[in-house]
């Protein structure tokens, strides 16, 4: 059999991933059809990730102005039968084009901001540092973490929320999206500590307000790899 082609690769760098518990009800309004949520220890959960794009090609083909990007996103857990993926809420990206064409034709929710993202390392210890604006309001995320690695067991919640092989949206026409993310299981760099500060209000909306006074249920510092996405339900192996 012929294997599937792409739509989109790249290289996911430093992705951090801050989560915290939140009502499902918070959850629901965004729930596509067919979907249930994702719980762990009776909870359900969103996270706040920034990471960056290097050497994106579509179908291929790099685009001018369009290789190397960040993007923070904040994204929630769901199921379909075995299939565990997410669902985004918002996506930030600095780049006019890539949200124009995200929401005309995948019906994705992404917006423009102007967006900075550092890397430095210092002795044993790395330092990830991202920061995004739109209309005045202001989100930062750093993260400082021990500069070795490893890959945490399979049923820690640290691989929950950095493996998952299915995204999944909502059609203009209401019907449920599927696309597969596929890349090997990411090793974590061990937190020493973790800012966030965001215009929860602004950025997302009232109802997530709460998160502004919300500890992280967990903060995770993916390293990162090679990503291919695929279109539509493409059938992969593990």
């Amino acid at each position: 059999m012929t294997a599937p082609r792409p739509f989109l690769t790249a290289h996911w760098s430093n992705l951090c991933i801050v989560s915290y518990a939140v009502p499902a009800a918070a959850l629901r309004p965004h729930l596509p059809a067919g979907l249930v949520l994702d719980e762990r220890d009776g909870r359900c959960f969103v996270s706040l990730v920034a990471f960056d794009f290097l050497d994106t090609r579509i179908r291929g083909l790099r685009i001018p102005g369009h290789v190397n990007f960040p993007e923070v996103n904040l994204r929630f857990y769901v199921r379909e039968g075995n299939r565990r993926g997410v669902c985004f809420i918002r996506e930030f990206v600095p780049r006019r084009a890539i949200s124009w064409v995200a929401r005309s034709f995948y019906n994705e929710p992404y917006l423009t901001a102007r967006m900075e993202s550092t890397i430095s390392h210092e002795e044993n210890l790395i330092r990830v540092h991202h920061r995004f604006a739109r209309g005045g309001a202001v989100g930062e995320v750093t993260l400082i973490a021990n500069a070795e690695s490893s890959v945490p067991p399979p049923d820690s919640a640290d691989h929950l929320f950095k493996e998952h092989s299915w995204g999944f949206g909502t059609s203009r026409r209401g019907e449920l999206v599927r696309y597969r993310v596929h890349h090997p299981v990411w090793a974590i760099h061990r937190i020493r500590s973790c800012t966030v500060s965001v215009d929860w209000t602004a950025l997302y909306g009232s109802k997530w307000s709460f998160l502004a006074s919300q500890e992280p249920y967990s903060v995770v510092l993916a390293a990162g790899s090679e990503v291919a996405v695929y279109p539509k339900d493409v059938d992969l192996p593990d």
